[in-house]
């Protein structure tokens, strides 16, 4: 089976700020991991990789600096990592993004010299939250979707999906090729030894343009071919108006609390 998975890197969610002039996402200093999402996605891929055999390849679009986790999913099972940048793919919206990531799977599938059985993303990225880009990639490449997987097996040509949902879980059956957005999994993401952090480091990361993509259409791409835009980006302000109970014993506290209450219309 050969597995596609898309994963993106954002800024550690730990560490955010807003610049509170531009209101734009401070970006410089803050440190940058693999999509969480993406974590999954790729573990369920090493672990299809294992079981049915076959290659797994990462991509990502971004800056050069994305390659650095490209690079730590190759530590953890990846066979091979593509990276996808260029100044005319800048301003991308999800739409755009997911249109270069389905021109890209075609372009990795002519320079491995295979087609894709399986292409995971991650549920959402956490710098977004949109969860629009693996549905899209699935209708840019016309191809089978399942969202939401906390797991998927292999059988006789198809997958089978445990999907998650409100009140438990689905088992979706879905022909190959397919595209699966994947959800936190029951089990956490394998680790990096030493040694295949040292054999990732060594690992050359090709890059890939509009160039190594002959059929794009670039009137899709970057601003121009984005039609969403953030007009800006804030911090909500958290007012702290709670009451402080000191010096009560249990009985007084506890009418102390109803009256607050009522006095402010919530009883």
């Amino acid at each position: 089976m050969n597995i596609c998975v898309c994963i993106k890197q954002v800024p550690d969610t730990n560490e955010i700020k807003v610049d509170p002039v531009t209101h734009t996402l401070i970006r410089k200093g803050v440190p940058s991991i693999v999509n969480p999402f993406d974590t999954y996605a790729q573990e369920v891929g090493v672990r299809l990789k294992e079981k049915a055999g076959g290659r797994l390849v990462v991509i990502s679009m971004g800056p050069a600096q994305a390659a650095g986790a490209i690079k730590s999913c190759l530590a953890v099972g990846a066979d091979a990592g593509y990276l996808i940048s260029s100044r005319k793919f800048g301003g991308s919206d999800t739409l755009a993004t997911s249109y270069i990531l389905s021109e890209a799977i075609k372009a990795v599938e002519e320079k491995e010299g295979l087609k894709f059985d399986l292409i995971l993303c991650g549920k959402q990225a956490t710098d977004g939250d949109t969860a629009q880009v693996g549905p899209e990639i699935a209708e840019h490449l016309d191809m089978p979707q399942v969202t939401y997987a906390l797991d998927i097996l292999e059988k006789d040509g198809e997958i089978q999906v445990k999907r998650e949902q409100d009140a438990g879980y689905d088992m979706i059956a879905a022909k190959l090729p397919a595209v699966v957005t994947v959800v936190k999994l029951p089990y956490e993401p394998r680790y990096p030894t030493l040694k295949t952090r040292m054999e990732a480091k060594k690992k050359e990361i090709p890059m890939l343009t509009e160039e190594d993509m002959p059929s794009i259409n670039l009137a899709m791409c970057g601003l121009k071919g984005s039609p969403t835009r953030v007009k800006k980006t804030y911090t909500p302000v958290r007012e702290k108006n709670g009451v402080k109970l000191a010096g009560m014993d249990a009985a007084s506290a506890a009418k102390e609390v109803v009256k607050q209450l009522c006095d402010g219309k919530l009883l």
